[in-house]
Order: structure tokens, then C-alpha cells, then sequence
């Protein structure tokens, strides 16, 4: 079953004198947050074929994940394996706990570009996350929006959005559907 979860709102987003996102955890973050997400995943991914110019043209592949948990349960971390164009691609996703501020920092690195890039960070509310970054994109100041809708634990949904414009408008440009592989 395919739903997107575009009624979700995104929160809104303030920012100190500095221009720095300000992030509050919800009530209940906890490092328990992700445990839902241990083991091994199926994926169908939806990703447009090109971000922030008003295309409509999306691309679907099939990839697995599989998540185990660290450092005594304050992280986790998985890989993502998918073919582009018969090439075979690898990422990597680190997730930390902060217990002083209980917010979580997720941080990626691929076998295109073998660099950990900056974290989206952020926290869980009602089985729903959301996390932000700043970055830039073909030259452009964007933020971005990592969104895990936990409400189904059998078949979570990660998805991505970037906006150009501080904010204020938000393109989806990247869903994952996850079904659990299930011992037989």
C-alpha cells in the first residue's frame, strides 16, 4: 500500500540572531525512538528525477536497509544498498542520542562521495520525526527536511524535502517505503 504522508505538517522552523536553526526535543524523545527500525528492510523508492525546478517525473527502485543498534542503545547505525544504472551503490546512515538534549543527529555518507555530511537533527513526537539541516544545492542556499512516519512500525516511511526559500514552501522530493523482511 502506498500512501504519502504529505498531511503531516512540517513544524515550524525558528531560527536564533545568528541565523541557526533552534531545535526543542519533543516531551518524549528518548533513545528508544528508532528501535522499530532494527533489522532488515525491503524499500521501494520514490525519488524525482530532478529537485527544485517543478519536475514531476519520478524515479522508483528497489533497495534493502538493515539497522542494528550502537553504543549501548544511544545510537544506530545502517546500510542502504540499491543499483543505479547497473552500478552498485552503498550508503551509510549514523544516527547519535544527545541524552543531555534528547535530540537525535542523523548523519550519511555514500560510495559516491565517501564524506559524512552534516546532520539533519531533530526528534520523534507521536511516532511522527522530523529533522533540519541547512546546505546547499547547484549553488543555492537550501534547508532540508528528513520526515520518518513511524505510526505503521511494520511499514515506516522516511521521506525528504528541500526548500529554497527559507522555509516557507517545501518541496517532497524523496520517499522510502519500508516492508520488513520476515524470517521463514
Amino acid at each position: 500500500m502506498e500512501y504519502n504522508n504529505n498531511n503531516i505538517e512540517i513544524p515550524k522552523i525558528d531560527f536564533d540572531a545568528n541565523g541557526e536553526f533552534i531545535i526543542t526535543a519533543s516531551a518524549t524523545s528518548s533513545n528508544r525512538d528508532f528501535d522499530f527500525f532494527e533489522g532488515k528492510w525491503k524499500l521501494r523508492n520514490k525519488k524525482l528525477k530532478s529537485k527544485l525546478n517543478n519536475c514531476k517525473e519520478w524515479i522508483e527502485f528497489e533497495s534493502t536497509q538493515e539497522m542494528y543498534s550502537i553504543l549501548n542503545g544511544i545510537g544506530n547505525i545502517d546500510n542502504f544498498l540499491a543499483t543505479f544504472d547497473g552500478v552498485p551503490f552503498e550508503g551509510m546512515t549514523v544516527r547519535l542520542f544527545n541524552p543531555k538534549t534528547k535530540l537525535w543527529s542523523i548523519y550519511w555518507a555514500d560510495s559516491n562521495e565517501g564524506i559524512l555530511q552534516p546532520p539533519v537533527v531533530g526528534s520523534f513526537d507521536n511516532d511522527v520525526a522530523h529533522f533540519f539541516t541547512k546546505d546547499t544545492f547547484e549553488g543555492k542556499d537550501i534547508l532540508i527536511v528528513f520526515r520518518w512516519d513511524a505510526r505503521d512500525k511494520e511499514n515506516p516511511i522516511w521521506s525528504q524535502a528541500f526548500s529554497d526559500d527559507n522555509g516557507k514552501t517545501w518541496e517532497w522530493n524523496w520517499y522510502m517505503y519500508f516492508s520488513k523482511f520476515h524470517k521463514e
